[in-house]
């Protein structure tokens, strides 16, 4: 799908993910064997990256990991998939941030417990990462004093740089963001938390809070809403895979195509399009590995 090799840089979360697969949910209080357990690295950005580089780009991340031995394979499989880790900020307190999920074969569904012991990446340490060559630099919607500072530092050191920023949580102060990226991609969680029922009119809601250029909104199983400023709302609807497997990441997933289709210039509705496909097809599979070739062999992608 790539139609040129670009540098993009993602600014978030990577973590250790402990993934227990079940048959079904339990209840409150139960004791249930789990039927398969997989540790896998995770987070966000990282995962938005895993992809990316799997599409042909030129990746890189930068955020805080502890000085253990999660922090060290979090970092050795970002390596093996060819993902810069340069900039990584490592403390000798603290603890990995570690992610224990609950994978249904039942639905697919997950549930997840994080834990996080570790302070977040500051404005001052994002300061001493090179930025030049960079065509895209992507944000988690995370502590939003020092997010707010690094996407003007980015302004300020490479005008006219891509910069998008993913809100997921409805953390305190996070609207305050909203006026400094090109795009923003919301979460559906995010979207409901402020009490929207129709992804439309949340859409349209949001343009006088935001310098964005494009806005776009992932509905889960019911398609995709995004909009440039200015223009008419576009739908795409969802890709069903023939059986849900595993949910976890398909919103990483759909974020890093994205990114793929601005850098490529791909007009809204194709690009729209693409995200619901690999997303979907992501949920009918496990894990991250090989998705993209996977996907194009299934005549997906």
């Amino acid at each position: 799908m790539t139609d040129k090799r670009r540098r993009v840089l993602a600014v978030g979360v990577a973590a250790l993910d402990i993934i227990n697969e079940v048959a079904a949910y339990p209840a409150e209080d139960a004791e249930l064997r789990s039927l398969c357990r997989r540790i896998v690295r995770g987070g966000n950005a990282a995962n938005t990256l895993a992809v990316l580089s799997q599409l042909g780009h030129n990746c890189a991340w930068v955020g805080t990991l502890g000085s253990d031995i999660e922090g060290s394979e979090v970092l050795k499989d970002l390596d093996r998939r060819g993902i810069n880790t340069s900039a990584c900020v490592r403390y000798t307190h603290g603890c990995t941030p570690t992610s224990y999920v609950v994978l249904s074969r039942a639905s697919g569904s997950r549930t997840i417990l994080h834990y996080r012991d570790l302070p977040e990446l500051t404005a001052a340490d994002f300061a001493q990462v090179p930025l030049d060559g960079f065509d895209w630099v992507h944000f988690e919607g995370r502590d939003p004093k020092e997010t707010a500072s690094m996407m003007q530092d980015c302004v300020g050191r490479l005008p006219g740089i891509g910069i998008s920023l993913e809100v997921e949580k409805p953390r305190p102060g996070i609207e305050t963001l909203f006026a400094l990226p090109n795009v923003l991609i919301f979460s559906r969680h995010y979207a409901r938390s402020r009490g929207c029922t129709d992804p439309r009119r949340f859409l349209c809601d949001q343009w006088d809070h935001t310098g964005a250029r494009l806005l776009i909104l992932p509905w889960g199983e019911e398609g995709a809403y995004a909009q440039l400023r200015g223009e008419e709302i576009c739908y795409a609807p969802p890709h069903t895979p023939g059986l849900v497997i595993d949910t976890l990441g398909a919103g990483d997933v759909f974020n890093a195509l994205v990114l793929d289709g601005l850098l490529a210039g791909r007009s809204l509705p194709t690009l729209l399009r693409c995200c619901n496909a690999l997303a979907g097809f992501k949920c009918g599979i496990l894990g991250l590995d090989d998705l993209v070739v996977s996907a194009r062999e299934a005549g997906v992608l």
